[in-house]
């Protein structure tokens, strides 16, 4: 029983220590994948032609 408790109290550490070191790295998509090429406001000429 000792075994078990001790398990999972190392279980419980490891997730939140993994836990945080992810939250130290990882960014939010919006951050992640923003480019500077699309212009969402003016979309210009594209595949068929203007307007």
């Amino acid at each position: 029983m000792r075994v078990f408790i001790a398990a999972l109290l190392f279980a419980g550490i490891a997730a939140a220590g993994t836990s945080m070191i992810l939250n130290a790295f990882q960014e939010p998509g919006y951050v992640a994948f923003t480019t500077s090429g699309a212009r969402v406001g003016d979309p210009g000429h594209n595949l068929v032609g203007p307007g």
